[in-house]
């Protein structure tokens, strides 16, 4: 289909869903200024629903629905527990969530314990109908996030990102809007899970331990907190690039180290801070 092989069919569809992964925690921590560092642990939690509904017989549909929404009901009460919060102890507290999450999945017999569960059932589309299918949710979850990013929510989420204590003196319910953006962005997450889990059809709790919190949190940093082609754009190239050079998987955590530090040292934007950077003055030189 399309000319493409199994391989390239397997590349796409895993650069998708890490797209959708690293998109639902930009709005949570680039767009409202949220740090999360447990995030891995909703995108469990949809893998998990929707694996577990599709193996009792549920159609992938209600699978994936199902993922979306017990995601966002526990999102909304992680959020309510983080509203007291910021900064380091609210990266702290999403930590522990995400620690919570494979603690207990580890200890749950009916959800495979530590051998996980296995057997998830395909979509039923066929490799390249996932895909493609793969690709809608992909481009559906970039229009949703550049209509909220230009969106009066958008914007009050800026405000807060920017000055909490400002945006409250202002008049906006900081606590309404911190709910609606963990919410939106672990509901995401919990998208992204189910697609993965009936991409891969294996889920175990070391698939949502914290390497892979930090692993979706260096994308985020690395093309740009708050852009969405900057975060677009890192992690495709974050969740290829371990498929495309062998020796990359081993030695992934020390690369994003690298590059985090890199980024926060010389371009505190990200990819998208150094596009804005270069572009204007290749622009200047064109004109003088």
């Amino acid at each position: 289909m399309l000319g493409l092989g199994a391989y390239e069919i397997s590349v796409i569809t895993a650069m998708g869903i890490a797209v959708i992964f690293a998109l639902s925690l930009n709005l949570i921590t680039g767009f409202c200024g949220q740090i999360s560092l447990g995030h891995a642990a909703f995108y469990g939690i949809g893998a998990y629903t929707s694996a577990l509904l599709t193996k009792a017989g549920f159609p992938i549909g209600v699978g994936l629905l199902g993922a979306v929404i017990l995601a966002g009901l526990v999102g909304i009460v992680v959020g309510f527990a983080s509203l007291r919060v910021r900064h380091d102890f609210l990266a702290i507290t999403t930590m522990g969530v995400g620690f919570l999450f494979v603690g207990i999945t580890r200890q749950m017999d009916f959800v495979g314990g530590e051998m996980g569960v296995s057997g998830i059932p395909a979509s039923g589309f066929g490799k390249p109908g996932f895909m493609l299918f793969v690709m809608l949710c992909v481009v559906l979850t970039i229009l949703f996030s550049l209509h909220l990013k230009r969106s009066w929510m958008g914007y009050s989420f800026d405000a807060i990102a920017s000055d909490e204590d400002t945006a409250k003196v202002i008049g906006l319910d900081v606590s309404r809007y911190k709910l609606a953006a963990f919410a939106m962005g672990t509901a995401l997450a919990g998208l992204a899970g189910a697609l993965y889990a009936h991409n891969v059809r294996f889920i175990d709790p070391e698939s949502f331990g914290f390497v892979e919190s930090i692993t979706v949190l260096a994308m985020v940093v690395i093309g740009g907190i708050g852009s969405v082609p900057g975060v677009i754009f890192a992690a495709a190239l974050l969740s290829v690039l371990p498929l495309w050079i062998q020796f990359f998987d081993e030695y992934k955590l020390l690369l994003y180290g690298g590059l985090l530090f890199a980024m926060m040292r010389f371009s505190p934007g990200g990819m998208a801070g150094l596009a804005r950077r270069i572009i204007p003055s290749k622009a200047k030189g064109a004109r003088s």
